[in-house]
């Protein structure tokens, strides 16, 4: 308590003690003990009474003791499965539940992974990808800031992700590896990656690159083949040694039909090999008979117009131009969509063939956009912008109904800058971004697209679209989600298709160890859309004929089904609304890759440089003495006792209320029972 309490309550004392020896010493009818008892029950609720007033804080420090954490990330995967180390795993799990030492040491936790992380409730060993490093990094951010060692039952064998061996930047804990599966190293010969393009053009060439990897002692002789429809399309003699353990294979396929293309890539088991699964890959490609051409007109260098192009061009199907108004319109009628960055007064001609061709247009504006120039040569939208610059921000509109669109975070990316002023558009639109102004909404578009007359047309005001392609893959260390969302706005302006009621976006091909997603929209008579109809999917089995129906969720603006456990394969499917009649159908391939049985052993090598990193030690899963001991005997996990000091209001505690209440209930019955009332 501070002096200045304690001087209060000083006085309180003095207050209640003179009060009392007025009300009971001086003049008093009351003699003898009476007089004494009631003045000490007097001076007791009195005293009582002012401490509430003054309201005092207490003090009390209370002790209590805090455990370790021990978060243990156990592998999900195939691969686990593939290996026959299940049972394994369960015996390792088992010991830990059953140590009663150092479950009273460490506070426990399991999380199983494969290309995500969950808490362990049961183990399927169902999933189709392993990615390690995302799951270290999301236990490091859960407990970042406590001591907790990583324990990590997995065979090391990683299929997507970052190298997890070199994640000690990202991992403030020490690992803890338990291997699980065989060590030894089998002969082995296989197709490590394949890339390719996933679209080409009607009679072009299109790459192929195979890396093609060898572990064994001996040298071994084989053959590259790539085989289309049981024909052999290109083939190659290749060596390995043990000195020379990979090669890169590169070559080209002519695209000479128009569709989906699959084709088999495979290496030559040799005689002694054990895993023979990962010797060939599928692989496909649909040719197309034209690309969409994109023209981005501009008379400024910006970071954005980069950023445009990468998103752009993250499509194959799509080819990119960039050009100064001068040189852009002679190339405005080859081109499907044309991009109008920060239009000035050198647009003038770019303005008048836009009218005369019907091109559909996407406007992009921003603190070098000439506004005079650009409200008299269109009359679609137009601002009153002054020359003050503002920070604005975007906020989706979940009613968007033109197409599918998810939110990639667009409230939480970094501001844009635009010219302070309203934008006002003239014709019937709607918008996908509502512009934000300090967090509040300035009930003006930012991003909003409209169609008039068959022509497509959308206007985006702002500028830095950079930021929000860096800030993208700041957060999922990938473009992915912003390439994905510049793409449905470029697919979009660059068709004239007349819009149905029913609109299903699909691939005409997956791989299996990929999500498999189809969306669907479904507009009422006034092309609104209307997420008060349910959307089914029935998808066929094209070999066996069966069919099965599963239900679209509602995702914001669209509908979607997540197909990802069905087996390689061709099917077809049929998306319907619920007691309407309208239907689309369609059919793709699910091309089967198990990457999770691409191995025969465990990454004891990576594991071990893990643990090295990041100050833990390897293990292996019949070592589960050994790890309780390393982990009971190292004084970086012990118990850590701490202290908290908890400052309590007098008015909060309860018994103060109980004695003025019991001091006066005393006065009122010995009065009573003396007949002194």
């Amino acid at each position: 308590m501070t002096p200045e309490t304690i001087l209060y309550i000083g006085i309180a004392a003095l207050v209640s003690l003179g009060l009392a020896v007025f009300m009971y010493g001086y003049k008093t009818k009351y003699a003898g003990k009476f007089k004494w008892l009631f003045g000490v029950l007097r001076f007791l609720t009195l005293f009582f009474i002012l401490l509430l007033i003054i309201n005092p804080k207490m003090t009390a420090d209370s002790y209590f003791d805090v455990k370790p954490k021990l978060p243990i990330l156990v592998d999900n995967s195939m691969s686990i499965k593939e290996l026959d180390k299940k049972n394994s795993v369960t015996s390792f799990l088992d010991e830990l539940k059953d140590d009663a030492t150092l479950n009273a040491a460490f506070d426990i936790s399991y999380f199983k992974f494969g290309e995500d992380i969950n808490s362990l409730d049961s183990l399927s060993y169902a999933a189709k990808n392993t990615n390690i490093a995302k799951s270290l990094a999301a236990v490091n951010e859960l407990y970042q800031n406590e001591t907790a060692p990583i324990v990590l039952l997995t065979d090391g064998n990683q299929t997507v992700g970052r190298d997890y061996q070199f994640v000690n930047n990202a991992v403030k804990n020490p690992v803890f590896p338990v291997v699980i599966g065989d060590s030894t190293k089998y002969t082995d010969l296989k197709i490590t990656q394949l890339n390719t393009n996933k679209y080409a053009f009607l009679k072009n060439q299109f790459p192929v690159e195979a890396i093609l990897s060898y572990s064994g002692n001996g040298t071994a002789n084989s053959k590259f083949i790539v085989t289309k429809d049981g024909s052999a399309v290109f083939t190659k003699n290749v060596s390995f040694s043990k000195s020379k353990t990979s090669e890169t294979v590169s070559f080209t396929l002519p695209a000479t039909a128009v569709g989906f293309q699959k084709y088999t890539a495979q290496v030559i088991p040799v005689a002694e090999e054990k895993n023979k699964t990962n010797n060939a890959k599928y692989f496909a490609v649909e040719v197309i008979d034209q690309s969409t051409n994109v023209l981005v007109i501009s008379s400024i260098i910006h970071p954005d117009l980069g950023a445009l192009k990468k998103a752009i061009t993250s499509n194959e199907q799509r080819k990119f131009q960039l050009k100064k108004p001068s040189e852009a319109i002679s190339l405005i009628n080859d081109s499907q969509l044309v991009i109008l960055y920060q239009p000035d007064r050198t647009f003038a001609g770019v303005y008048q063939s836009l009218a005369q061709l019907k091109k559909n247009s996407f406007t992009i504006t921003g603190l070098e956009t000439d506004w005079d120039f650009l409200n008299g040569v269109q009359s679609n939208f137009n601002k009153n912008a002054t020359h003050q610059s503002e920070e604005v921000a975007g906020q989706l509109n979940t009613n968007y109904g033109t197409f599918a669109i998810e939110d990639i975070g667009f409230s939480r990316m970094p501001p844009m800058k635009t010219l302070f002023g309203e934008l006002e558009i003239t014709i019937p639109n709607e918008v996908i971004l509502e512009q934000m102004v300090d967090g509040f909404s300035s009930e003006a578009p930012m991003l909003s697209t409209m169609e008039l007359n068959g022509t497509r047309e959308a206007i985006w005001d702002g500028e830095n679209l950079w930021r929000w392609r860096a800030e993208s893959y700041v957060r999922n260390k990938n473009f992915e989600s912003f390439d994905n969302f510049i793409g449905k706005m470029v697919q979009y302006l660059a068709s004239n298709k007349r819009r149905s009621r029913l609109e299903v976006s699909s691939e005409s091909f997956y791989y299996n160890n990929n999500a498999i997603k189809i969306s669907a929209q479904y507009f009422d008579k006034s092309f609104v859309f209307d997420p008060r109809v349910p959307l089914s999917i029935a998808v066929v089995d094209a070999e066996n004929q069966e069919r099965t129906v599963y239900p679209m969720l509602l995702r914001n603006n669209f509908f979607e089904v997540d197909l990802s456990l069905l087996p390689a394969g061709n099917y077809k499917y049929t998306v319907s609304a619920e007691d309407q009649s309208v239907a689309r159908s369609g059919n793709f391939t699910v091309i089967g890759y198990d990457a999770e049985k691409q191995f025969n052993s465990a990454n004891v090598a990576n594991l071990r440089t893990l643990a090295n990193n990041t100050n833990g030690s390897l293990f292996t899963s019949n070592q589960y003495q050994d790890l309780a001991n390393r982990l009971l005997n190292d004084n970086r996990f012990a118990t850590i006792q701490k202290s908290e000091q908890k400052t309590v209001p007098l008015i909060d505690w309860k018994y103060l209320l109980g004695l003025i209440a019991l001091t006066l209930a005393i006065e009122w019955f010995i009065r009573k029972f003396n007949g002194l009332i």
